[in-house]
């Protein structure tokens, strides 16, 4: 991972609940119950509770991140001074439509925070000189990510630079086989184990391309194979799923890529800009 090893510990665990072994459960089930106790315990201590051995506790703490059981520790808590819990889980039946409304705003702000502070600028000035330097761009994505895709392209066209979305894995795959080593394609997955998205990126690094993957905060095919991963914070609830509540960190993302190449493009933009509002004009007789 390349987010910053001091946050997030509560995510990382959720998000990678679904590929743990019983024991690494077991664990991870101990550390979101009681997180207070984990705080003030040694690895021994939580070994012994746990009934495993502190290797195991220690290959945990690696497995969603962290050097090792001390700085997961102090990451876990941070979360807990700060207090931090899911603003939907505080949604309840009898909540009139305002007050629901300012519980889902408040959360999604919490999301653009969440993911502002695992953006690495080192990651995010390589993305951006990729797309500067690219003679086209594209941006692959299914389902609810390939609305995410179409948004991007429908921003990029404002560049100048060549660029297409496509959210059918056939039209992924076969655009994906007439790329260069000068082009970039940006691949959307929530997870990062969607097969079609990684067979897209598979054939795309065949050509030589060069890629840039937006998906969460976790380990995965995805985020540990494309050249530049960019991370996103969501929490799943009752009323909202995790991959919903990510599109808006998803598409916050997309505009940064975008205003930064637009100013790396400036003059070229502005050519472009002229071409598209002359040509929407036409619409609007």
């Amino acid at each position: 991972m390349t987010a910053n090893e001091n946050t997030h510990c509560k995510h990382r665990i959720r998000a990678s609940y679904g590929d743990f072994r019983d024991k690494e459960r077991k664990i991870a089930d101990y550390i979101l119950e009681h997180p207070e106790i984990i705080i003030h315990s040694t690895i021994s201590q939580v070994a012994e509770n746990l009934n495993v051995a502190e290797a195991t506790v220690f290959r945990f703490c690696k497995r969603i991140g962290f050097k090792g059981y001390q700085a997961m520790k102090i990451a876990l808590a941070s979360e807990v001074d700060k207090g931090i819990k899911d603003i939907h889980e505080a949604i309840q039946e009898g909540d009139d439509e305002q007050l629901v409304a300012e519980k889902v705003f408040h959360s999604n702000i919490h999301t653009l925070e969440e993911t502002l502070s695992i953006v690495t600028e080192n990651d995010f000035k390589k993305a951006v000189k990729l797309i500067l330097e690219a003679n086209r761009v594209e941006f692959y994505g299914n389902g609810g990510s390939g609305i995410i895709a179409m948004d991007a392209h429908h921003k990029f066209m404002r560049t100048g630079i060549p660029t297409a979305s496509y959210s059918d894995s056939h039209f992924q795959v076969m655009s994906a086989s007439q790329l260069t080593k000068n082009d970039v394609v940006v691949l959307i997955s929530h997870t990062g184990t969607n097969q079609d998205i990684l067979q897209a990126m598979e054939i795309a690094k065949q050509q030589g391309t060069k890629t840039i993957g937006i998906t969460t905060l976790a380990k995965s095919p995805l985020a540990e194979n494309v050249d530049v991963p960019l991370y996103t914070i969501a929490e799943e609830t009752d009323y909202r799923s995790e991959a919903l509540s990510s599109r808006i960190a998803q598409l916050t993302l997309i505009d940064c890529l975008y205003v930064n190449v637009s100013i790396g493009r400036k003059e070229l933009m502005q050519k472009s800009l002229s071409k598209i509002r002359k040509a929407i004009n036409t619409k609007r007789k």
